[in-house]
């Protein structure tokens, strides 16, 4: 079970939020139904003897349950405080305290949290401006130590993270944090766990969620990747037509002291040229006197005349 927490939230707000937690512990539910029991069979022997002791007996006894008797979640550990010294923790479940003399912390969860954490406008090692979100998913194992040891654990957290984050990418480039996003959490993790385990906090992980740059760099950068691109294709095409240029001059080494080679060559190349009916076909006159093409080409024109 996740509980999802934010260092967004405004500090008046979230002692506002941790104000009314403590005060719905003040009194429990089954300590005022105790209370609510032990005062109705007061006032019910009251009415029965029509005397007026059971309930003045009753009575301080239904107060006492309603302040002694305290309950705790599942998920929640308590530290006592008698007479402003430790007691000991408790819960869960039903605990008893002497009022006015134990006082209770706060109830401390010790559940998994997750924490939003932001790093803006924090510059790289390679100057460049970034804005870093990332989430922080850690929770407390040892409560004595998260009561005794900080005075508010949740805000040391959060602010130890957004410290590191911004201390971890002053120490990165632009390029590691883009690709390796998993090597900065994992060290995010390491430098806040070694800060939180005295606090009897641990931090289990911690995710980049996004990693944003500024508008003017992306363009700059999708330019640069373009022109990459650009330059990669052109060096393909280079280099197709340098193997072409190479097996052409491979080629024309079988046909050098070989006419007939050259001009069984030839015919082929008219048959490719004139095999669709109604094909044109321009040769220069230097190659036809080269490669004897005359009169292979009239015997062609002249088939070509009688099948049609």
């Amino acid at each position: 079970m996740f509980e999802r927490t934010s260092i967004k939230a405004a500090p008046a707000e979230k002692r506002a939020n941790a104000a009314e937690g403590v005060h719905s512990q003040l009194v429990s539910g089954p300590a005022f139904a105790a209370a609510m029991i032990l005062a109705g069979a007061g006032a019910a022997a009251t009415a029965m003897l029509e005397a007026g002791w059971p309930l003045g007996l009753t009575l301080p006894v239904a107060i006492y349950f309603l302040f002694a008797l305290k309950v705790a979640k599942q998920w929640e550990k308590v530290a006592v405080l008698r007479l402003g010294r430790y007691r000991g923790l408790r819960g869960p479940g039903l605990f008893f305290i002497v009022p006015v003399v134990d006082t209770l912390s706060d109830f401390v969860d010790q559940r998994v949290r997750v924490t939003d954490v932001q790093a803006e406008s924090t510059l790289t090692r390679d100057a460049v401006p970034v804005y870093v979100d990332a989430i922080v998913f850690w929770l407390v194992w040892n409560a004595e130590k998260a009561v005794l040891e900080v005075e508010d654990f949740y805000d040391a957290i959060t602010m130890s993270a957004q410290t590191a984050l911004r201390e971890s990418i002053g120490r990165h480039m632009l390029t590691e944090m883009l690709t390796d996003r998993d090597a900065l959490g994992h060290e995010l993790q390491r430098i806040l766990d070694e800060k939180t385990n005295p606090w009897g906090i641990t931090v289990q992980s911690v995710e980049i969620r996004d990693v944003q740059l500024p508008q003017g760099l992306e363009d700059a950068m999708s330019r640069q990747a373009q022109a990459e691109r650009e330059r990669q294709a052109r060096i393909i095409l280079g280099t197709a037509e340098t193997e072409i240029a190479e097996k052409f001059a491979l080629a024309s080494e079988q046909y050098v002291g070989n006419p007939t080679a050259l001009h069984l060559r030839a015919m082929n190349m008219l048959y490719e040229a004139i095999k669709e009916r109604g094909a044109m076909v321009i040769v220069p006159s230097s190659v036809v006197e080269t490669m004897g093409l005359g009169g292979m080409m009239g015997v062609a024109a002249m088939a070509e005349k009688k099948e049609g």
